[in-house]
């Protein structure tokens, strides 16, 4: 038989298909270069359906490809195109090893991201402008006016309003102005064209603004623009009622449409789960029902096991799934962008702010310098004070004016205008509190108005640092308290028999902290409260004969000389109560809502029970350490020092021994005098050293703290406040005259007016600013009063935010990136807004982000 085949084969036929096929494409419209075609007989809608029926197959492959998930339902559309469905299929197998892999990438035909500017219509997708016949020309995000020609004209939008003669206005819909080629544009003309056309607002557009008038009334009379407008208004009708000729791919597209962001609803739902609780979202491979596929893969398994949407996008098993890292950080990305958009919004609304910076290591031993803005968000009402966490900055020189430089850009780059800072609150480093070349000097330089605020806290953890490093007594002591921790903590052993001794549950001992010494409150509170559990432990460890003897040594020695020592015991009586006090302090004012007024009270009431106790605190504290001493069977008396006497000369006068005692003190008073007075009195000069700022912030706010002062206060007097305010709060011009934020004269005429309608049960400066809400009719009291509220009191908030690093960037996250980090750290630290956000918004952003994902438009 003869090999010779009387028919092609399927494959044959295939490829002199294709070859036909593109010969044919590359030949269309050809002849619309050479002639210009008029629309007579035949309207728009003829020619739209006839290039929507010859594009029918393009747009159901290429569109169905895009989604992923319909390419098998074109059979069912039309059964006379079988042939070209399976040559695309075989195409696509063939292709299939080239496809793209990353989901961010943009394809080589990918569309404009603004479909709405005339400019980017040529040969646009059909499906793109069936939205833009839906939708319409979108002209609200232009500018109202143009720039300006050679000329000195413009255009401007009131070319969007036709003058009737009769004065009547009509608004032309049609009109549209590209904004990039500075050019007017007939939308329905432009956008249904076919070829060259006589009038410039269909091809390259017109701008010849003096003459635009003129031209706009020609035009809109015109046939051909009739034509194409009623053709444009039939087919949005359409469109809508879905009643066009390509309805069945239009319903195959919407359901696809509607189960993408079903889809990315779910996604985007998981993400800001993940985020929220600071959980790791990848492990070591992104396959699905794989093991160590991560926290985020799993999570997904988990949804589609009761979800049929899940569940039916992991069983399609397409190339474009959206689980990959991109798309995690993607969506972490997109979340985070809404979240800082809704606060910088409330910050630009309140104009008035203050800025809290403070800077730590990450595990991968880079500084990271923390933003926090403070500020009255006038959005609500009832006001409310708050700090918004903005983000992590990495520097690199930590030096003033580095760190400073790093702040000018960071509020560049989010809007925010460094003369509206009123006030900045950092640490007690040099480089940020330092008088000549630290952050708050560098800021104070351009802008005298942003009133610096050293932290309270770190003031009150300084102080406690000063009186302990100036005693060699309380060096000894804090130096004990850690041994009796360590030699426990060193063995599960020793640590068991501790455990066996203690009573109080929940209460064990706790090594000191280096940095924050108002913690050590702790520490010291378990030996108190357990002394003698403590002390029976350590005298059981040291007679147990297969220990170490350096260790019973040591044991034995902390239990006898230390533990019961009386004067010791005295010591860790004053130290609790000191530690106690100035911790409560501490504690009150790292609450967010702090105000300086509130801060200063506390600080003065601080001082004052430090002044008592210094007088009676002693006979208190000896009589406590009494009781605790007959508990624990310990003599209640201070070890006497031997007596020292001194040679006597050859010429004084002769005594009955040859050696006369030197006159000494008891001692308790010796005891009393040189340790319990010399650190209380250390205290007290340091919290007044280190709070000086406090008092000129009473200088200057001191008459608006409270109702009470408010009213207290004579003309003369409040006079004199108002025009002081005025002057601090005045900004330098150089030439020109200076600016303040308030003037007052009117805010002592406000003021007075205010002292006698402010009710009865408004006592603080919050309720008093709320009040003035209410009234809306004192602008300069509401200035001034939102300025006094900003004025940071600590920087507990950027400390906290050093907690949520720790938790983000760990030792096995440490290689995350500094984007990565900022926008989860958004997420958990300003959680609150989470419920807020537009998941709509969301996916609409997601899907502008690459023309691929427009199968995600609504």
């Amino acid at each position: 038989m003869s090999d010779t085949r009387k028919y092609l084969s399927g494959h044959d036929k295939r490829k002199k298909r294709k070859r036909v096929e593109e010969f044919i494409e590359s030949q269309r419209g050809a002849i619309d270069r050479f002639i210009v075609k008029e629309s007579k007989n035949s309207s728009l809608e003829d020619l739209v359906n006839e290039e929507k029926q010859e594009n029918n197959d393009n747009e159901l492959h290429e569109g169905l490809a895009i989604e992923n998930d319909i390419e098998g339902d074109v059979n069912e559309i039309e059964d006379n195109e079988s042939g070209d469905d399976l040559d695309f299929k075989n195409n696509y197998s063939e292709s299939e090893n080239d496809a793209i892999n990353e989901v961010n990438e943009e394809p080589s035909s990918s569309i404009p991201l603004d479909i709405f500017d005339p400019k980017n219509w040529e040969n646009l997708d059909p499906k793109w402008k069936d939205q833009l016949v839906e939708k319409g020309p979108i002209r609200d995000v232009l500018t109202g006016k143009g720039p300006k020609d050679k000329s000195n004209r413009r255009f401007s939008s009131d070319f969007y309003t036709r003058i009737l003669p009769n004065g009547q206005k009509h608004h032309r819909d049609w009109l549209v102005y590209s904004q990039a080629l500075d050019k007017a544009f007939c939308f329905c003309y432009k956008l249904f064209k076919r070829g060259p056309q006589p009038s410039q607002l269909a091809n390259e557009g017109y701008c010849d603004w003096g003459h635009l008038s003129s031209r706009l009334k020609e035009h809109e009379t015109s046939i051909e623009h009739i034509n194409y407008y009623v053709s444009w208004s039939e087919l949005r009708i359409r469109l809508m009622k879905g009643t066009t000729i390509d309805h069945a791919i239009q319903d195959q597209i919407k359901k696809a449409k509607e189960h993408w962001r079903k889809v990315l609803h779910r996604l985007i739902s998981l993400v800001k789960f993940l985020a929220k609780q600071n959980i790791a979202f990848r492990g070591s491979n992104e396959k699905l029902y794989d093991d160590n596929n991560g926290n985020f893969m799993a999570a997904v398994e988990m949804i589609a096991e009761w979800d049929s949407v899940m569940r039916e996008h992991i069983e399609r098993n397409t190339h474009h799934h959206y689980l990959s890292h991109k798309i995690q950080n993607e969506l972490i990305c997109l979340l985070a962008s809404q979240i800082k958009s809704s606060i910088l919004e409330i910050i630009k609304k309140a104009k008035f702010f203050s800025v809290i910076l403070d800077c730590t290591p990450d595990v991968s031993n880079q500084e990271q310098m923390t933003l926090v803005i403070r500020c009255v968000d006038v959005s609500t009402s009832p006001m409310k004070l708050e700090e918004y966490f903005l983000g992590f900055l990495k520097v690199d020189d930590t030096t003033g004016q580095g760190l400073f430089e790093e702040l000018q850009n960071v509020l560049k780059s989010f809007d925010l205008d460094i003369d509206n800072v009123r006030g900045q609150g950092y640490d007690n480093g040099a480089n940020m509190k330092g008088r000549h070349q630290g952050v708050q000097k560098k800021l104070l330089d351009i802008n005298p108005r942003a009133l610096y605020t050293p932290c309270g806290c770190h003031c009150l953890n300084l102080t406690l640092c000063d009186i302990a490093n100036s005693c060699g007594k309380a060096k000894d002591f804090f130096g004990v308290v850690q041994r009796i921790y360590t030699i426990f903590s060193h063995s599960t052993k020793r640590w068991k028999i501790l455990i066996d001794h203690v009573t109080v549950k929940g209460l064990t001992l706790k090594p000191l902290s280096i940095t924050r010494w108002e913690s050590r409150t702790e520490s010291v509170k378990a030996v108190v409260l357990q002394a003698q559990q403590i002390r029976e432990a350590l005298l059981q460890f040291a007679e147990e004969k297969d220990t170490d003897s350096k260790i019973r040594s040591e044991a034995k020695s902390l239990a006898t000389f230390e533990l019961g020592n009386f004067e010791f015991l005295v010591g860790m009586i004053i130290w609790y109560e000191i530690l106690s006090k100035v911790n409560i302090v501490s504690k009150s004012l790292q609450s967010e809502n702090m105000l300086i007024d509130v801060a200063m009270t506390k600080i003065k009431g601080l001082i004052a029970s430090f002044e008592e106790y210094r007088e009676s605190g002693f006979g208190q504290a000896i009589n406590t350490a009494k009781e605790l001493a007959s508990t624990m069977e310990i003599d209640p008396i201070f070890p006497e020092k031997r007596q020292i006497y001194r040679k006597r000369h050859f010429d004084e006068v002769t005594y009955e021994s040859s050696k006369l005692p030197l006159p000494q003190e008891s001692a308790e008073e010796a005891f009393r005098v040189h340790y319990f007075l010399f650190i209380v009195d250390q205290t007290i000069g340091s919290l007044k050293k280190r709070f000086e700022q406090y008092e000129e912030y009473e200088d200057l706010f001191g008459f608006l703290f409270t109702a009470e002062k408010l009213s207290s206060l004579m003309d003369e007097d409040l006079k004199a406040r108002c025009k002081n305010l005025e002057r601090k709060l005045q900004r330098k011009n150089g030439t020109r005259q200076d600016v303040s934020d308030l003037d007052g004269d009117d805010l002592y005429q406000e003021l007075k007016i205010i002292q006698h309608i402010l009710p009865k049960e408004t006592k603080t400066a919050s309720e008093i600013l709320i009040f003035l809400q209410r009234m809306n009719c004192f602008p300069n009291s509401f200035i001034a009063y939102r300025i006094l509220l900003t004025i940071p009191v600590t920087v507990a908030s950027a400390e906290r935010s050093f907690s949520k690093l720790k938790l983000l960037k760990s030792c096995l996250r440490s290689t995350m990136t500094q984007t990565r980090l900022n926008a989860l750290a958004m997420i958990s630290i300003e959680s609150e807004f989470l419920e807020k956000l537009n998941y709509e918004k969301l996916i609409d952003d997601f899907a502008n982000k690459t023309a691929r994902r427009s199968v995600f438009h609504s």
